[in-house]
């Protein structure tokens, strides 16, 4: 935590989907607050990724509000959320294997020249060395393919990109589900630093000692609802367990 976690960044207000006869979200509300990290847990159709979705502009909830900077913003597809400074780094990463390092973190905004739209790779490689000096991130030439990173230094790549385009809250969807214990160890590192560095950061993850390793806040769903919000340091991992299988019903003054 910094000096900057009393700012509220982001305020979600009583979201409700729904797919069909199906509700996926009946009412979710939390609040992350810049340069924290915000722990979004929940069992297997809990409404996280439906949650995420729809603060990304992937799938808009149908009724609620989200704030950013205390100011209502619409979010209806994803374009709405970047131009907000709202980046998602999901499971799958959204990265091309055969293209390298600075290619995936330009891809689609590649910066061009006028008139013959000609690449500019000296300014992309000076932007991409300069966010990843920032990160503490070292890879190798910048034209290495994806496919010949590790596990670690994909989910690096797939943050560096999120971190680039003026971001202000990254979302970040399971980053360690598939990693080994070292590189576990180098992505938790990099969510501590962009906390703080000043960004806000919501982790999805089922991994507990990570969410007590690196989690200002803790916020569990269950059922599409938000049944807890609470800071990290008043919990046990026993408590948040309870609440997310439903075996502890009350805590922080929550049912």
């Amino acid at each position: 935590m910094n000096s900057a976690s009393t700012h509220e960044l982001l305020s979600v207000k009583g979201l409700h989907k729904k797919y069909g006869a199906v509700t996926a979200l009946r009412d979710v509300s939390f609040t992350v607050r810049r340069g924290e990290v915000t722990a979004l847990l929940g069992d297997n159709g809990a409404g996280k990724s439906t949650t995420i979705k729809a603060i990304a502009g992937a799938a808009p909830a149908d009724s609620g509000s989200i704030l950013l900077d205390g100011q209502e913003v619409q979010i209806r597809r994803p374009a709405d959320a970047t131009s907000l400074g709202i980046q998602t780094v999901y499971q799958d990463l959204a990265l091309c294997d055969n293209l390298g390092i600075c290619a995936n973190l330009f891809l689609g905004r590649e910066r061009v020249s006028t008139p013959f739209k000609l690449l500019r790779d000296v300014d992309m490689e000076e932007e991409a060395r300069r966010v990843l000096k920032t990160l503490r991130v070292n890879l190798p030439s910048l034209d290495t393919p994806v496919a010949a990173l590790s596990g670690g230094q994909r989910q690096a790549v797939a943050i560096a990109r999120a971190v680039l385009w003026g971001t202000k809250l990254v979302i970040m969807d399971e980053p360690t589900a598939a990693l080994g214990v070292a590189q576990t160890a180098e992505v938790l590192r990099l969510v501590r630093d962009l906390a703080g560095q000043g960004f806000g950061v919501i982790l999805i993850t089922h991994n507990m000692q990570n969410v007590f390793e690196v989690a200002d806040s803790v916020v569990v769903l269950r059922l599409g609802e938000t049944v807890m919000e609470q800071r990290k340091d008043e919990l046990t991992p026993e408590a948040v367990v309870g609440c997310i299988t439903g075996s502890r019903t009350t805590i922080g003054g929550m049912a």
